[in-house]
């Protein structure tokens, strides 16, 4: 059984198929990166699988057990959770407040609870902090003494690491990377893919989805690769196997623009 798998997974946006049919399918331990033009289906692909959209047709399960249709907060409580490629960090707030805060609303704490914070509450979001800092400084030994620095003061690459730590938080076994080196220089691409071979490395039972325009990184770090066009998976396999395939040539050379 796949950690986690879609059976014609589709959505349609008034009348245009954004998603169509996709059948995937990533077992324990495993990395696997997406590909394809601007516009192709990718992250809309990732927002389904983690609930911020809602399919129109076909299945997603986590373990056998179908997730179609719950709430982000229920698929998070179901093993998956994931970052965006746009950051989702408050730049006025410190880096410890940032992953408290992206905890309280993955446990969808109530206002009440985000207020005047429960014991219990208070003391699940304390233990994920430190978990988070454990993280980052498996990453970079000097953030966990930056903790108390303003996030906006943090270079761009340590939040992209704030964002992964706080998405690890929990133990997930499904971790949805949406272009983990955008913005990023070519150095600190690199570093990014160490990162993430890191995580690899540490947490071996998690498996990785990743979204990625970089092809270097699509080479050094996914073990497969899947292959989005105008919604549809058009190829899957290995790198060398996938970039050389006439499908996925003529794909981006007449892709889609978002």
């Amino acid at each position: 059984m796949a950690l986690l798998e879609t059976q014609k997974l589709s959505i349609n946006f008034g009348g245009l198929w954004a998603v169509k049919d996709v059948d995937f399918a990533i077992d324990s331990g495993e990395v696997v990166g997406l590909i394809g033009p601007n516009g192709s289906g990718k992250t809309t692909f990732l927002n389904i699988i983690s609930g911020i959209y809602r399919a129109t047709r076909g299945k997603a399960f986590v373990k056998g057990e179908d997730i179609t249709g719950l709430k982000p907060y229920q698929i998070y409580q179901k093993g998956v959770s994931r970052t965006y490629q746009s950051s989702r960090l408050c730049w006025d707030l410190s880096v410890a407040d940032n992953i408290a805060i992206g905890l309280y609303t993955q446990q969808k704490s109530s206002l009440f609870d985000v207020v005047f914070r429960p014991q219990k509450s208070n003391q699940e979001v304390y233990e994920g902090v430190q978990q988070a800092m454990d993280m980052l400084c498996y990453f970079n030994p000097n953030l966990v003494e930056k903790r108390y620095e303003l996030t906006k003061n943090i270079p761009h690459i340590d939040r992209r690491r704030i964002e992964i730590s706080r998405a690890l938080v929990g133990s997930p076994s499904i971790l949805l990377l949406d272009e983990p080196t955008a913005g990023l220089n070519e150095e600190e691409t690199m570093t990014m893919m160490k990162d993430i071979q890191k995580i690899k490395e540490k947490l071996s039972d998690i498996c990785i989805i990743i979204i990625e325009h970089d092809m270097q990184v699509m080479k050094e770090v996914p073990e497969r690769i899947v292959v989005f066009n105008a919604g549809e998976k058009i190829s899957e396999g290995v790198y060398d196997d996938v970039v050389n395939d006439p499908g996925v040539i003529s794909a981006y050379l007449g892709g889609a623009e978002e």
